[in-house]
């Protein structure tokens, strides 16, 4: 299965820095400082299995 790039800077730009739970889709569902608290934030919505991801400060690519 080949896999190719997703641009998310636009959507990921006001989550600098911070840890995002993304839904299997790339949606993001919450955001935090913390990884733990991103990911109980997730879960609390709904999502089973959030992809947790953390934001650098700098744009980089994104295969998924």
């Amino acid at each position: 299965m080949h896999m190719k790039p997703i641009d998310l800077s636009s959507e990921l730009e006001q989550f600098k820095r911070l840890w995002v739970a993304l839904t299997d889709k790339d949606k993001v569902v919450s955001s935090h400082k913390s990884a733990q608290e991103a990911y109980k934030a997730a879960v609390k919505k709904g999502y089973k299995e959030p992809i947790l991801f953390k934001v650098p400060k700098h744009d980089l690519p994104h295969v998924g």
